[in-house]
């Protein structure tokens, strides 16, 4: 095993040993505890570094591969997989960055019962990490649950306002989610009868034997539909800012950051190469739900007066904008996609922690009780507006790039094959209200937070104790996020190329193994629809001349 493999293996385990290790023996001992909590996330962020610079965007397939199949289960197809992709590199490298950032959040708290806080912060990093280092789809879907089963047990314990039926609810959501969206990859490898229950083994099964347009729609279908609870999509979104907004910190960063990916992550990763025609087909859908999100959580979220939901609802709204990408069907918009989560997962993770520190100094998150705070605090003031500005998408942040691939994706969804400007185009110039939308609410809080007249309540805050600015140590952490958040917007190739070659190629590969089903790089994608379906359809009805 080399250097880099041994990174990547070890951004998996270090974090749930360092787990354990607090649970079974550092739960009485703050101090230690702290120092393991250091080890357990800085090496997944250090690794995540040196692994993303260290790929090479031109390699199509995955480097750094880790294959274990001594499990028993090799008669089953599952074999213990890592390895990073185009895809899957920068979103590595962005869970590391968010999740040394969450810890030192919860580090400098004063929660009660840190150790065990710490414990399964970790073990929800270590799920995370194996969540976008794995290639068998088993181990793919078992790092999300274990991610997701410390999030359940944290905010009942530590959330805040109504946290125990929240922590319900969310159950309920997510679990159903995870159920469906695993019968969605059972049937995949099933009707493909894939060797392995891994992504190039179902990408070769695939090129080889193709599926029928109905059996791509379904399979397809019930990706999307839990996939989708869990990512928020509309109109199962309600259950993500309620929990955004009880959970504690380091637990919404981790979650709206990075955990809320794994859904999209899956559909672009998984499904739109290996059943484009059903992306296709359901793309239209795909489309209209995404502007439920932009619109009408859009819309809840300008009426929003708590900090922390106003966050937590506008993170749910800029996960239209993503699935607007992957709506498109092209690969281009599927390029846009990933470039935007890499961006959203930095610049909403960035918002949480600053409401903290809001919270913090004004003990409330109601933003009509603050105001002023910019002459308190000008470095806190300074941090929120970059992640306000990152949020609504402008230039020098990574937000604005994904956001303006996006946009041209849908540009080129709106043109038929003469050119035309068609009926298609309604879906650009809806979303981009969303861009005005954003604009209100994140300017507005801005605005009531840190400028104008002080309220009566903070100023009797005051009174009691001074407001100070961020020290040394709540700088650290704003900074981890905010530097790749700038990098992004500064030099997007950074991470685009690497995105772009790894879409590309495997879209091109299915159209050279014979299937026809490789998505355009830009849209018109009627045709490439309808060709799809007169050779699916042609290849089927030779089966059947065959077996008679």
């Amino acid at each position: 095993m080399d250097t880099f493999q041994t990174l990547l293996l070890g951004s998996v385990l270090v974090p749930s040993i360092a787990s354990l290790g607090i649970l079974f023996f550092l739960l009485n001992d703050k101090h230690r505890a702290k120092k393991v909590a250091y080890l357990a996330f800085g090496f997944p962020c250090m690794a995540g570094i040196i692994l993303f610079f260290n790929f090479d965007p031109s390699h199509t397939g995955y480097a750094y591969e880790i294959l274990y199949d001594r499990m028993g289960l090799q008669s089953l197809g599952i074999t213990f997989h890592l390895g990073l992709n185009g895809v899957s590199a920068p979103l590595f490298a962005v869970a590391g960055f968010v999740g040394l950032a969450a810890a030192l959040v919860a580090i400098q708290s004063d929660t009660d019962r840190l150790p065990l806080y710490l414990s399964m912060l970790a073990f929800m990093q270590s799920g995370l990490m194996g969540l976008f280092a794995s290639i068998d789809l088993l181990f793919y879907y078992l790092f999300h649950e274990f991610a997701l089963i410390p999030t359940f047990l944290m905010i009942g314990l530590w959330g805040g306002r109504d946290r125990r039926s929240i922590a319900l609810e969310i159950t309920i959501y997510l679990t159903l989610g995870a159920l469906i969206s695993l019968g969605g990859l059972v049937a995949l490898n099933v009707m493909l009868d894939a060797p392995k229950f891994d992504f190039p083994s179902l990408s070769a099964a695939i090129v080889a034997d193709g599926l029928g347009i109905e059996t791509q729609k379904k399979i397809f279908g019930l990706l999307l539909f839990g996939f989708g609870i869990l990512v928020a999509l509309f109109p199962f979104h309600s259950w993500a800012p309620r929990g955004y907004e009880a959970a504690p910190t380091s637990v919404s960063m981790l979650h709206a950051g990075i955990l809320k990916k794994f859904g999209l992550y899956g559909l672009v990763q998984l499904a739109l190469p290996l059943l484009p025609a059903g992306g296709l087909s359901w793309g239209p859908y795909i489309l209209w739900l995404a502007l439920g999100n932009i619109l009408f959580v859009g819309a809840i979220t300008v009426a929003q007066n708590n900090l922390k939901s106003m966050i937590g609802n506008g993170s749910v709204m800029h996960m239209g904008y993503c699935f607007l990408g992957l709506g498109v069907c092209s690969s281009l918009g599927a390029s846009a996609t990933i470039m935007l989560m890499c961006a959203h997962g930095l610049s909403v993770s960035l918002m949480f922690l600053v409401a903290n520190n809001i919270n913090q100094r004004t003990n409330t998150l109601e933003m009509n009780e603050m105001g002023g705070l910019a002459a308190k605090t000008p470095l806190l003031a300074c941090f929120f507006a970059a992640a306000t500005f990152a949020t609504i998408g402008l230039p020098g942040f990574g937000n604005f790039w994904g956001e303006f691939a996006i946009f041209l994706s849908l540009g080129g969804y709106g043109l038929d094959g003469s050119g035309e400007v068609t009926e298609k185009h309604l879906f650009l110039v809806l979303a981009a209200l969303g861009i005005i939308i954003s604009a209100i609410f994140g300017l507005r809080a801005l605005a009531r937070i840190f400028f104008g007249e002080q309220s009566e309540e903070l100023s009797a805050l005051e009174k009691k104790s001074q407001i100070n600015d961020l020290s040394f140590a709540e700088t650290i952490p704003a900074v981890l996020i905010l530097f790749p958040l700038v990098f992004i917007g500064l030099w997007p190739k950074g991470i685009s190329e690497g995105i772009d070659i790894s879409i590309t190629k495997r879209y091109e590969l299915l159209e050279k193994g014979g299937s026809n089903y490789g998505l355009p790089s830009c849209c018109p994608v009627d045709q490439v629809f309808k060709k799809s379906v007169t050779n699916q359809s042609q290849s089927e009805a030779k089966n059947v001349e065959e077996r008679n």
